[in-house]
C-alpha cells in the first residue's frame, strides 16, 4: 500500500479530469493538447537512480529503461540524467556542462571560464540532433584546472569556492546560458522532452557509470525549459526531485544569505544549493537528512533529555533548510546516492538491491524493469534516509 500511495489519488483525480475534457469535447477527436493544464497530477515526476557498490561501471541504458518505463509520469517538458565515473580519463579535471543559446554567448561564458579556470579542452557534447532536436541549444563541456582567480582573497585557490561563484556568474545569464554540471568524473544531461527522448539525444547509452539518476518532469508551478530540467547540479553533487516545496521562500532566503543565486525557476535549485552547503560545513549525509526531514516537534517533545536537545539545536540553528511539503528525492555524489521521503511520505519511493546493485525509483516496475529478481525490495518511509555508498551501505531513520 506505500509504494503505491501516490498513485491512488492520482487515477482518482485523472478520471475526473478526462471525463471534464470529454464531455466538452463529443463526437471530436482529441490530443494531448486538449487535456495539458488541465489535469493535475498530484504525484507526477519520476526520479530513479542507481548504484554498483563495488564501483563496476554500468551503460546508461539502464537508467534510460528505467526511466521509460514511468513515461506518463512526466509530460515532456522536461528529463535528464546525471552519471558518475563516466570521465576516467579525464578524472582529475573538472567537467563543465553548459547549455548556450549561441555562439555569442558561448564567448562571453569562456571568459568567464577563463578567469578561474585553466581550460585544458573543449569540445560540443555529442548528440542526435533529429526531429524537433535539429533546433535544440548548443551544448559543450569544458575540460578545466582551478587556478588563482581574481574573485578570490589573496593566496586563496579553494576549488570548491571557484566552481560556487564560476557557476553563479554563468546562471545569472540564463536562460541564454546555464551551467548543467561541473563536478569531476561527472555529467549531467538534461534539456525539454520526455525521458526517452532525452536519452536518445545526449546518446546516453554510450556512457559507463558506477552510478546514475534520471527524472522525468511534470513540471507543477514552474515553466519547462531547457535550464530548469533536472538534475540540479553543483560541483558534485546532482539532485533529482518529486514534488513541491513549500518552504521554498525560507529556503531561498536562507540560502542567499550564504552567497547562492537561486535563478533557474524551480524550487529543486534550494535542495541542490541545500545539499551543497551543508557539505561544505562537514556535515554527514545522515545529518543532511535530519535536517530536510527532522522530527515534528510532538515527537521531540517525547524524546529523551540528550535526543530532544540535539533535534531542538538542529531545527532552531537550520530551520531556514527545513524542506516542507511532499518530496521524494535521489541525491547522487561522489562515490553514493541518498534518497529521501518527506515526513508524511507523500510522495512514492522505493529501493530494491539485487547483488551489488542498490537501485531506486518513483515505481517498482522500473527497478523490475531492469533487474527481475531482487534479493530485497522496500519503500521508504516517511522521513526515512537510505544512504547507498560504493563499497558501503548504510541507513539512517531520521523520524
Amino acid at each position: 500500500m506505500v509504494a503505491h500511495y501516490g498513485l491512488v489519488g492520482c487515477s482518482t483525480r485523472l478520471l475526473c479530469g478526462v471525463n471534464s475534457v470529454l464531455s466538452r469535447h463529443d463526437n471530436q477527436d482529441l490530443h494531448y493538447e486538449d487535456f495539458e493544464g488541465r489535469i493535475r497530477i498530484p504525484s507526477g515526476c519520476a526520479i530513479a537512480g542507481l548504484i554498483n557498490r563495488k564501483g563496476e561501471l554500468t551503460s546508461g541504458h539502464t537508467i534510460a529503461e528505467m526511466m521509460a518505463v514511468m513515461h506518463e509520469r512526466s509530460n515532456g517538458l522536461g528529463a535528464g540524467y546525471a552519471g558518475y565515473g563516466i570521465y576516467p580519463d579525464r578524472s582529475d579535471s573538472y567537467a563543465f556542462h553548459l547549455i548556450l543559446a549561441d555562439e555569442w554567448i558561448q564567448q562571453e561564458v569562456e571568459v568567464i571560464l577563463s578567469r578561474a579556470f585553466s581550460m585544458e579542452s573543449k569540445e560540443e557534447i555529442p548528440v542526435k540532433r533529429i526531429g524537433a532536436y535539429k533546433q535544440a541549444p548548443l551544448v559543450w563541456r569544458y575540460f578545466c584546472s582551478p587556478r588563482c582567480s581574481p574573485w578570490m582573497a589573496d593566496g586563496e585557490t579553494d576549488a570548491d569556492e571557484l566552481l560556487l561563484k564560476t557557476t553563479m556568474r554563468i546562471n545569472r545569464l540564463a536562460p541564454r546560458a546555464t551551467v548543467m554540471s561541473c563536478g569531476k568524473n561527472m555529467g549531467v544531461f538534461k534539456g525539454v522532452g520526455y525521458p526517452e527522448e532525452i536519452a536518445e539525444f545526449f546518446r546516453i547509452d554510450e556512457y559507463q557509470g558506477y552510478s546514475w539518476i534520471g527524472h522525468g518532469r511534470f513540471p507543477t508551478n514552474t515553466p519547462g525549459w531547457w535550464g530548469g530540467a533536472h538534475p540540479f547540479s553543483i560541483g558534485e553533487i546532482a539532485v533529482v526531485h518529486n514534488g513541491e516545496l513549500s518552504s521554498y521562500g525560507a529556503n531561498k532566503n536562507y540560502l542567499e544569505s550564504c552567497s547562492y543565486e537561486l535563478s533557474l525557476q524551480t524550487d529543486t535549485e534550494v535542495m541542490a544549493y541545500a545539499v551543497h552547503y551543508l557539505r561544505s560545513q562537514g556535515y554527514s549525509w545522515g545529518l543532511i537528512a535530519a535536517i530536510f526531514a527532522p522530527p515534528h516537534w510532538s515527537d521531540i517533545d517525547r524524546m529523551g533529555d540528550r535526543e530532544r536537545e540535539f533535534y531542538t539545536a538542529l531545527r532552531r540553528a537550520y530551520g531556514g533548510l527545513l524542506m516542507n511539503g511532499p518530496f521524494s528525492i535521489i541525491v547522487a555524489f561522489s562515490g553514493g546516492l541518498m534518497a529521501l521521503n518527506d515526513r508524511l511520505k507523500l510522495r512514492p519511493l522505493i529501493a530494491g538491491t539485487s547483488g551489488d546493485f542498490l537501485y531506486m525509483a518513483s515505481e517498482e516496475a522500473a527497478i523490475r524493469q531492469v533487474c527481475e529478481r531482487l534479493d530485497t525490495l522496500k519503500p521508504l518511509e516517511a522521513g526515512e534516509a537510505l544512504i547507498g555508498l560504493v563499497e558501503e551501505e548504510s541507513r539512517c531513520h531520521v523520524a
